[in-house]
């Protein structure tokens, strides 16, 4: 039986309703922005080229520490999440690409893979190694590290790990390695920090010698967890200094919920920005850690000033090397995977566009004359304006949805996918 899939007659069908009260609204915006120099159709085509990736893992329900609880129709297999990822991008049309992570997802046949994205009109982003869990089969232990481990064989086989990643990304089209590690120390005198951080160049240097290039690698650092006491690569200046090391292909990834609560994320990326090594995004949202919540969820006016720096040096001439990979790491555990997804590509557009709306001008003028209250008003004026017709009229010009969530449980492609899925009655502990 071939697989359900929402049909785009279906989705004409649904956004048919609403098309004179988005044309209204959208006009309406229209003489708002235009009274203000600001043309609606040159945003809302910014809006319509803006892109982000799906993570593979993210269509699946997550979980916590205790319990995982698995949601009817969930995907059992890499094809099966290529098929939900595509979905999210024909309802959004901002999701061309997916993020895979190995070897919950390494295909057996890799042309094959490649091959069943195109047919569903989606690519590939960056590949995501894991040396945070042990796999059957595996050799050596990644219990007390993967690739700072004392021991030789360990940091051999963790960077043979990398190695294959980049292979299969190579026959599938990526472009990008991510390396996350968990290695650290739970108890002071567990491990020597700076020993640890020396065995972690040389393993990812050995990695670096691997990629193709017209490759990156990125590097992410994570504040704690499940290293509680140390971290190797625990934030963001620890991994300059080593991509630093590295050279030209070498970036930092930035994980909003890898810094400790109310940290000034922003102004990580303007100092990433700065010195050329921004690599990219994964987008979530946080409460008290790394919650990997849906983005936009929590802290939405962070989200904006994050996109006000990227707005801002995309169109600085001066910023050179900027190219930064968006991406989407979230686990849900309480909400339908493909809705969430689909409300965090929104709540990115809806930042960007945000974004787009600020008055730079007036703003440098307010910060050339150190008028504060001026400065944070004029953030404010593009941060409160609801772009929500942008957002639905960019979908609806690139052929996606007007209410995408709406459409999407309208199709009942979540009770189609349970009948095609046998349900997972297994709750496995553990947060992936």
């Amino acid at each position: 039986m071939p697989e359900f899939r929402i049909d785009k007659t279906f989705i004409a069908e649904q956004n048919n309703p609403l098309r004179a009260q988005l044309q209204s609204e959208y006009a309406h915006l229209g003489e708002q922005l235009q009274r203000r120099g600001r043309s609606i159709d040159v945003i809302t085509k910014q809006v319509e080229a803006f892109e982000v990736a799906v993570p593979s893992w993210g269509v699946g329900t997550g979980g916590t520490r205790f319990a995982r609880f698995p949601g009817p129709g969930e995907p059992r297999n890499v094809f099966e999440k290529l098929a939900d990822c595509a979905t999210i991008h024909q309802l959004t049309r901002a999701t061309p690409r997916v993020s895979l992570h190995i070897p919950w997802d390494a295909p057996d046949d890799p042309k094959e893979l490649s091959g069943a994205a195109a047919s569903l009109g989606v690519g590939f982003d960056a590949m995501n190694s894991n040396t945070f869990q042990d796999q059957p089969g595996q050799q050596h232990s990644y219990k007390f590290g993967s690739l700072t481990h004392v021991d030789t064989a360990v940091r051999a086989q963790a960077v043979e790990h990398n190695i294959t990643c980049i292979e299969i990304g190579k026959s599938i089209g990526s472009k990008a390695l991510t390396v996350w590690i968990a290695d650290g120390g739970n108890f002071p005198g567990q491990t020597d920090t700076r020993s640890a951080l020396q065995r972690y160049v040389e393993s990812l240097g050995s990695i670096y010698a691997a990629l193709p290039e017209d490759w990156k690698v990125f590097v992410e650092y994570k504040l704690y967890e499940p290293a509680f006491y140390s971290t190797v690569i625990n934030d963001w200046g620890t991994a300059y200094a080593v991509v630093s090391q590295l050279g030209p292909k070498a970036f930092c990834l930035v994980d909003l919920g890898h810094h400790a609560p109310n940290v000034n994320i922003e102004m990580i990326v303007a100092r990433l920005i700065q010195l050329e090594k921004l690599g990219g995004f994964h987008f979530n949202d946080s409460k008290y850690g790394d919650d990997d919540l849906d983005s936009g969820s929590i802290k939405p006016f962070q989200l904006f000033l994050i996109f006000h720096e990227l707005v801002g040096a995309a169109s600085d001439p001066s910023i050179g090397n900027f190219n930064p990979s968006y991406m989407i790491d979230q686990s849900h555990n309480m909400t339908d995977p493909v809705e969430a997804l689909i409300s965090s590509t929104e709540e990115l557009q809806r930042g960007y566009a945000q974004a787009l709306l600020v008055d730079r001008p007036a703003l440098r003028r307010y910060q050339e004359a150190n008028d504060a209250l001026m400065a944070l008003k004029t953030l404010k004026r593009a941060f409160t304006t609801d772009v929500t017709p942008i957002l639905q009229m960019a979908r609806l010009n690139n052929g996606g949805a007007i209410d995408p969530v709406a459409v999407f449980r309208a199709s009942g492609y979540r009770k189609m996918k349970t009948g095609e899925r046998p349900a997972q009655t297994v709750s496995h502990s553990g947060i992936v």
